[in-house]
C-alpha cells in the first residue's frame, strides 16, 4: 500500500514538473542591472540548450539608448534559466533586433554554427528616417552552443542602401534607404528544395524623406549561400507600410513573409510567398484569419504533413490593442490556420501582450518567448498544440 502511494506521489510531481514552464520569468525590467528588456528571440542550440536573447534597455524603456543584445540559457526545456550574459554591444549607443539562427549545412562546422545578426544605430528612428543618423548590420558566430562569441562582421555594404556619404563614403549608393531593422525574432535557413542551406533574415527599411502613415516603410529580407561569406538582398515587397517581418519555409522549398502593416488602415497581417528562395515576390496579400493591432509577430515551420508544411503563427490577436497573444497552426502552408490557441488575454485596457517568438520543443509542443504586462517582464511558456 505504501509503494503504491510513493508512487502515485511520483506521478504527480511527474505531472507538475512537466507543466512548470508556463509563464517562466526570463527577463524582469528592473533586475540584473537593466530598467527594461523588449525585443525577444529564441532558439535551440545545436546541443538541445534553448537560447532566449533581447535588447537589455540599461537607462529606460525606449528604443534607442544604452541598449545591449543579452542571452540567457535553458538546459531543462524551458523551467529554468541561467544567468545574464551580454552578446553585443555599440558602446553606449544601441545595439538592437536579435535574430539568431542555427547553419547546419556547412562542412567546416559539422556540430552547427549559430549566427546572430543586430543592428546598432545611434540616433532615434525618427530621425534616422530624416537622414539624421544610421542603422547598420552586423552578426556574430559560436560554435560552441553560444557560450563563447567571434568578434562582430559588419555586412552594413551587403544588405543596406544608406545614402550616407557624410558619415561614411562608403554608404554613398542610388537608393536612399534611412531606417533599417532585421526581423524581431529568429531567422532561418532553408531545409528543402533548390535553395537548401540559404540562411535568411527578414528585415524592412524606410526608404527617402518621412511620408504620412509610414507608407516610407518597406519590408524585404537578406541571404548568404555561403555560410556567411557574402550577402544579397530580395526585392521589395510591395506594401507600403511594410514593416516588421518574421520568414518560414513552405512547402517545394519556398519561402513565405509574414509582415507588419505600419500603416494600421487593415488590421491584419500580410503576407508574400517566393518561388526563387526569397529573391522575389509572387503571391502578395492580406491574410484577414491573422488580425494585429500593429504589433510584431513569429512564424516557424515545425513539420510537414501530405506534401504541406505545418506552420505555427503567434501574435496579440487583437485589432485594437497589444493583447489576446494567440499561437495558430496551420497544416496546408498557412492557406488556413486550423487551430487557436490563446496563451496570454485579459479584459482590459492597455498593453497586455506584445512581441513573441516562438521555437519547436518536441513534435507536439511549441516554446513561446513572450513580452507581459505591458512590458514589465519576458516569460517563456510552452504549448501542447
Amino acid at each position: 500500500m505504501r509503494l503504491r502511494f510513493n508512487l502515485l506521489i511520483v506521478i504527480i510531481i511527474t505531472s507538475i514538473d512537466l507543466y512548470a514552464q508556463t509563464d517562466v520569468p526570463v527577463f524582469v525590467s528592473g533586475q540584473e542591472g537593466y530598467k527594461s528588456f523588449r525585443i525577444p528571440a529564441v532558439i535551440t542550440a545545436p546541443n538541445d540548450d534553448l537560447l532566449a536573447f533581447c535588447e537589455g534597455r540599461v537607462h529606460n524603456a525606449g528604443d534607442f539608448g544604452d541598449v545591449k543584445i543579452v542571452m540567457k540559457r535553458s538546459s531543462d526545456k524551458g523551467k529554468t534559466w541561467s544567468a545574464i550574459q551580454i552578446i553585443a554591444a555599440f558602446d553606449t549607443l544601441q545595439a538592437g533586433n536579435p535574430a539568431p539562427v542555427v547553419d547546419m549545412t556547412d562542412p567546416a562546422y559539422p556540430k552547427g554554427r549559430i549566427f546572430l545578426f543586430y543592428n546598432t544605430g545611434n540616433n532615434h528612428e525618427g530621425e534616422v528616417r530624416k537622414g539624421k543618423g544610421l542603422r547598420e548590420v552586423w552578426y556574430k558566430t559560436s560554435v560552441d552552443n553560444g557560450k563563447t562569441w567571434s568578434d562582430a562582421v559588419n555586412i552594413t555594404l551587403q544588405t543596406h542602401r544608406p545614402n550616407q556619404p557624410k558619415v561614411n563614403p562608403a554608404y554613398n549608393f542610388k537608393e536612399d534607404w534611412r531606417s533599417y531593422a532585421n526581423t524581431p525574432g529568429h531567422a532561418m535557413q532553408l531545409k528543402n528544395g533548390k535553395y537548401i542551406g540559404r540562411i535568411y533574415v527578414a528585415a524592412n527599411h524606410s526608404a527617402g524623406n518621412p511620408q504620412p502613415h509610414f507608407k516610407d516603410y518597406r519590408a524585404h529580407g537578406f541571404y548568404s549561400d555561403d555560410h556567411g561569406k557574402t550577402f544579397l538582398l530580395s526585392e521589395d515587397v510591395s506594401l507600403e507600410g511594410g514593416n516588421e517581418n518574421s520568414a518560414a519555409e513552405i512547402s517545394g522549398g519556398r519561402l513565405m513573409l509574414n509582415l507588419r502593416n505600419q500603416q494600421g488602415d487593415v488590421k491584419a497581417r500580410y503576407t508574400a510567398i517566393s518561388n526563387d528562395g526569397g529573391v522575389s515576390w509572387s503571391t502578395q496579400k492580406f491574410d484577414r484569419q491573422l488580425p494585429d493591432p500593429v504589433c510584431e509577430g513569429s512564424i516557424l515551420t515545425i513539420g510537414s504533413k501530405r506534401g504541406k508544411n505545418i506552420l505555427a503563427f503567434c501574435n496579440a490577436a487583437d485589432t485594437s490593442q497589444r493583447n489576446n497573444l494567440t499561437l495558430r497552426i496551420s497544416k496546408n502552408d498557412g492557406a488556413n490556420w486550423y487551430k487557436s490557441i490563446l496563451i496570454c488575454g485579459e479584459n482590459k485596457k492597455g498593453d497586455v501582450a506584445a512581441y513573441s517568438d516562438i521555437v519547436r520543443i518536441s513534435k507536439n509542443k511549441i516554446g513561446i518567448l513572450y513580452e507581459k504586462e505591458g512590458y514589465s517582464k519576458i516569460v517563456f511558456t510552452v504549448v501542447k498544440w
